[in-house]
């Protein structure tokens, strides 16, 4: 029972949504759209691939033309709507932050340095994030996260600009393949040079609806591992690799081993943060740095990328000293 297709219109499927199933392609192209909705819409035949009736699990192909009835067209346009106004968001408040240096470009991979104070992407209150910005200003055709950090981590972020490049690297992420290092400081004093941390975790939600990780018996494997660089009076910066990856493992981690993060608002000290902050304005941040990536790629080459720490983790070690 075809329903009128009055007033549709036309998408044209893009080269690197090649083989993706008709149902998936809608459910990102159309968010919006309440699932079992689009579903009746596909099986009652009003939605066409080049002029033909489809199934969900039809392969669509890179030049297909789709046939969208009017209920999904209005919400596409709603979106478009939504996407032109964050776009104008994030053009105004593009000066808050300096451009994004390039880290690495190569295979199918993109990595930039990510301030601290910057979102990955936008949701939750905040118009934009990095990868709003970069679409806007690179115009990729395709533009992926392949893994995220906390806003307030700085360092090393990287992105897929292929759809093959995306498949591998979460691939490897699932299998624990990938070498996370990055930059802390600590209040406290760290005892020894080396030290595992393995204490499961698992996620809460606060009243606000904000994500948090606990300690729990019942929670995920977590391990951390970490080597002290330099111990200052009250504080200890070291470098620390995660071989899980879990939500806010580290801040988690060192708060639990009574070592948090300087400047940390979720997990922290805040009596010392709030000292910190009257003694050294500048400093206002977390002193979470993200230094290394490294990863080699299942048909050969190797990704490392790197990102040494900013120059606020040495004005912190000389307000310690």
């Amino acid at each position: 029972m075809g329903g009128s297709l009055a007033g549709a219109e036309v998408l044209t499927v893009a080269e690197e949504r090649e083989g993706q199933r008709l149902d998936n392609f809608l459910l990102r192209e159309c968010k919006k759209t309440p699932r079992d909705l689009l579903y009746r819409l596909i099986r009652s035949g009003q939605v066409r691939i080049n002029g033909r009736r489809a199934k969900p699990d039809s392969r669509v192909a890179s030049g297909d033309r789709l046939r969208l009835p009017p209920v999904l067209c209005g919400l596409q346009k709603e979106r478009a709507a939504r996407n032109t106004v964050r776009a104008e968001k994030a053009a105004r408040a593009d000066s808050e932050f300096a451009p994004l240096p390039v880290l690495f470009e190569e295979n199918g991979f993109l990595a930039v340095e990510k301030p601290a104070g910057l979102a990955v992407h936008g949701g939750s209150g905040i118009a934009f994030g990095v990868i709003e910005r970069l679409r806007q200003k690179r115009g990729d055709r395709f533009l992926e996260l392949v893994h995220r950090l906390d806003r307030e981590t700085s360092g090393a972020l990287l992105l897929a600009t292929k759809p093959s490049a995306l498949r591998a690297a979460q691939k490897l992420w699932r299998e624990r393949k990938v070498e996370k290092t990055y930059r802390a400081a600590l209040f406290g004093e760290w005892q020894k040079k080396h030290r595992r941390i393995a204490l499961p975790l698992r996620r809460v939600r606060q009243k606000d609806g904000a994500r948090m990780a606990a300690v729990d018996a019942a929670g995920a494997e977590a391990v951390t591992v970490s080597r002290l660089l330099s111990q200052k009076r009250g504080a200890a910066f070291v470098r620390a690799q995660i071989l899980t990856g879990r939500t806010h493992q580290l801040r988690a981690h060192f708060a639990a081993a009574g070592l948090p993060i300087v400047g940390d608002r979720k997990y922290g000290d805040f009596a010392q943060n709030r000292a910190l902050a009257r003694a050294a304005p500048a400093l206002r941040r977390m002193f979470l740095h993200a230094e290394r990536l490294a990863f080699s790629l299942p048909g050969g080459g190797d990704v490392i990328v790197e990102s040494p720490p900013p120059p606020e983790f040495a004005e912190l070690e000389e307000q310690f000293n």
